[in-house]
């Protein structure tokens, strides 16, 4: 079995990764959930993940998707450059460390092993620790500089800083902004819009456990605002939605993401949303609406009904501000049913770059019907919460 000190991807090793794909098409899910059931059976590691990604399966198919990818781009890493971006900066939003690597390394190949039986040699078990590690050795890269860049930025920090809820505010039936500040008093990160910030925190009656949530603030010095749909059933937004939270102390690591706009915007821009995928789009609606920007923005935002529709008021003040030149349609879906990538193709203009955020059967209606309805996959940008289920197979 392969160690972190034996990392070399040779020849045989891509051979033997290429021959187990039949095997992780037919198995990769259940290898994927034994791994997470030994992972987590260590509570310092079970409280970075969220609970509910596990009892509904979404992780373990999202990473064995991930995991399947690959395999089948081993020799080719150079076309997963953004899958590992997004990694990265996620690990970094949860301070994921090199010495965490080893524990899932061990996890992954006792899975691989116990799924697998006699099928499972000591040459592929192999292969795959120097698989992981050459994987492993990329993402522990570029998380360093991920960490280093944030600790000399200005108003910069490393690891969990101290942040206060300072105020809750309802932004609809089943959505709450939280304004946060840090504790110090000290100034904070200008976040990039679009960002998202780790946030680590203790819910009464049912312990530590961390998230991630989009920043919806403009940027400042000051601090940030992160908005929260509550989710029946779901302790944690439970809480952050009760206004019980008010005055309570989180941690949060620097902000984090790569799903931004670009720094030279050319042509129209297009954002559509679903529900509370607004949250990451609403930053950079607020960064265009500032004078001197002349770019087009068409905004379609979906909510099932006017009283769950996040932001709805200020995309109203956005486009008058704008004198038009911000556009919002807005479809309830109570009313006019769930929209078809037709339909919403109709709502924007030709040659428009248009970013995705929403559920997961919303994302992938859009991007596999919008380039039939005549926007260009190459024009599309999406977010997806939680793990990737791959909205685009």
């Amino acid at each position: 079995m392969s160690t972190s000190a034996d990392r070399s991807l040779t020849p045989e090793t891509i051979a033997i990764i290429k021959a187990t794909i039949p095997a992780l098409e037919a198995h990769g899910v259940t290898i994927t959930s034994e791994m997470y059931r030994r992972l987590l059976a260590d509570p310092a590691i079970a409280e970075m993940f969220d609970p509910t990604h596990q009892s509904t399966g979404t992780q373990p198919r999202a990473l064995a998707m991930a995991v399947l990818a690959y395999a089948k781009n081993i020799d080719n890493l150079g076309v997963m450059g953004g899958a590992v971006e997004r990694i990265a900066q996620k690990h970094a939003s949860l301070e994921i460390q090199p010495e965490h690597y080893p524990h899932v390394a061990t996890a992954l190949l006792g899975a691989i092993s116990a799924v697998l039986g006699d099928a499972a040699t000591p040459e592929i078990l192999d292969a795959w620790g120097k698989a992981y590690w050459a994987l492993a050795d990329i993402l522990i890269g570029r998380e360093h500089q991920l960490y280093d860049s944030s600790a000399h930025a200005e108003g910069g920090w490393t690891g969990w800083r101290p942040f206060r809820i300072v105020r809750a505010v309802p932004e609809c039936a089943n959505v709450t902004s939280l304004e946060l500040e840090p504790v110090d008093g000290k100034p904070v990160i200008s976040a990039i819009p679009g960002q998202y910030l780790g946030v680590d925190l203790d819910i009464p009656g049912h312990g530590r456990t961390r998230r991630n949530y989009s920043i919806t603030s403009s940027p400042n010095r000051k601090g940030y605002r992160i908005s929260v749909r509550h989710v029946s059933n779901g302790a944690v937004s439970s809480w952050l939605n009760s206004g019980k939270c008010e005055g309570t102390d989180v941690l949060l690591s620097p902000p984090a993401g790569n799903f931004l706009l670009p720094e030279k915007v050319e042509g129209p821009l297009a954002f559509v949303c679903a529900g509370i995928g607004i949250t990451p789009m609403i930053g950079m609606l607020e960064a265009l609406a500032q004078p001197g920007v002349t770019t087009p923005v068409h905004v379609v935002q979906i909510a099932h009904s006017a009283e769950t529709a996040p932001f709805a008021e200020r995309l109203v003040e956005l486009s008058h501000n704008s004198g038009g030149r911000i556009r919002v349609v807005t479809r309830l879906t109570e009313k006019d049913g769930r929209p078809t990538a037709a339909w919403v193709a109709e709502q924007l203009p030709g040659g428009v770059s248009t970013y995705l955020c929403g559920p997961t059967g919303f994302m992938r209606n859009m991007v596999h019907g919008l380039p039939d309805a005549g926007i260009p996959a190459e024009r599309l940008r999406y977010e997806t919460f939680g793990p990737d289920t791959g909205v685009t197979d």
